[in-house]
Order: structure tokens, then C-alpha cells, then sequence
């Protein structure tokens, strides 16, 4: 069984859409780590930086200290517009809370599109991790993926539509932990993938 694999393992969430839209432009086409120590300048150099027990947390910076940097160390200079434009858009208040969970998911990730480098892979991250949405469905290919090495056939986006009835009210969760996990899997092998 997959949860045994990550023992603890938690679907884990951004405190705002803002700030999983500022992720969206800072970790795109980029490893993990990398998106981390770009967010982690942006927030040192333009943010806040808060001690919470003992540790430094950065925090990002504002919608208005967001408008104002110019260059972030190792980051294309063509992202600064679209961090700008998530700034804009915060200000605005299209990246309230709120106001996206009250579409429908489809609409409120169509929505999120029309931000500059947000597809729709981040349009459902800011949904999902962002807005705390349980049950949303993304049949994005790293799913379709993992999916069809636990199975052993082959399953499409229809399929997954069918199979994840059965997790409501949590196929987003779901879904989280098989894109998490998944490669767990197939670095053990398939032996036990299965269960």
C-alpha cells in the first residue's frame, strides 16, 4: 500500500492562492530545490524574514513590495512581469480566496489562466494547494502515469474520471499522493506497488 511507503506523508498547502501563484512562477521548469532557494531570496531580499522557535521562516513579500523588485538572483529577467502581474492581480483581489472558491474549479482555473506562465498544471496547484480544495480532479500526465504502473494498464483521463468517483470528497488528495508518491514506486520496483 502506498501509505507505507511515506509514513506521516501529508498533502501539505500554501497559505494563500498569492503565494502558490508566486510559486508557480518561481518553480516552473525548474528541480524542487531550485524553486525553494529562489523563493527563499525573494522573500530575504523583498520579504519578510520571521524567527518562529528559534528558526528563520522568509516570508514572500507583499503585493506591493512584490511590484517593486526588479531582478531576483537566478530567476529569468522574463518572470519579473509575471510576478507583477500576480502582485497586480492580489491587489485586485482575483487571487482572493473567497472569491475562487465561489466558481466552480473549472471556471476559477480557467480564470487563473489568464495570468501570464499560470497553464493549467499551476491554475490547479493555486486551486488545490493554494484554496485548500479537496475534490478537484487534474487528469495531468504524471497522474496518468502513476496511475497506470500501480494498475498495470494503461488509464486515460475518462478512466481516472471513473476510478476517482469512488474518492470523493478527496480526489484531490488523492491525486496529491500518487504524484508524491509515485515515484516512490518505481524506484523500489513494482514487487510491491500493488495493494
Amino acid at each position: 500500500m502506498r501509505i507505507r511507503r511515506a509514513p506521516g506523508f501529508r498533502p501539505s498547502s500554501f497559505y494563500s492562492p498569492y503565494e502558490a501563484a508566486i510559486w508557480s512562477i518561481l518553480s516552473a521548469r525548474r528541480a524542487r530545490g531550485q524553486g525553494i532557494r529562489l523563493r527563499e531570496r525573494l522573500a530575504q531580499s523583498s520579504g519578510t524574514v520571521l524567527t518562529i522557535g528559534g528558526d528563520p521562516v522568509p516570508i514572500v513579500p507583499t503585493p506591493t513590495r512584490l511590484l517593486e523588485v526588479e531582478s531576483v538572483p537566478g530567476l529569468p529577467a522574463d518572470r519579473i512581469p509575471r510576478l507583477h502581474a500576480v502582485a497586480e492581480a492580489a491587489q485586485r483581489g482575483d487571487l482572493d480566496i473567497g472569491r475562487l472558491t465561489a466558481m466552480s474549479p473549472e471556471e476559477a482555473m480557467a480564470d487563473l489562466q489568464r495570468l501570464p506562465g499560470i497553464g493549467p498544471f499551476y491554475s490547479s496547484l493555486i486551486m488545490v494547494r493554494g484554496c485548500g480544495s479537496t475534490d478537484v480532479l487534474a487528469a495531468e500526465p504524471q497522474v496518468l502515469k502513476h496511475l497506470e504502473a500501480t494498475y498495470g494498464r494503461r488509464v486515460d483521463a475518462a478512466e481516472l474520471e471513473r476510478m476517482a468517483e469512488a474518492w470523493r470528497p478527496w480526489r484531490t488528495w488523492v491525486l496529491v499522493m500518487l504524484r508524491a508518491l509515485g515515484g516512490r514506486d518505481e524506484a523500489r520496483g513494482s514487487d510491491d506497488a500493488e495493494g
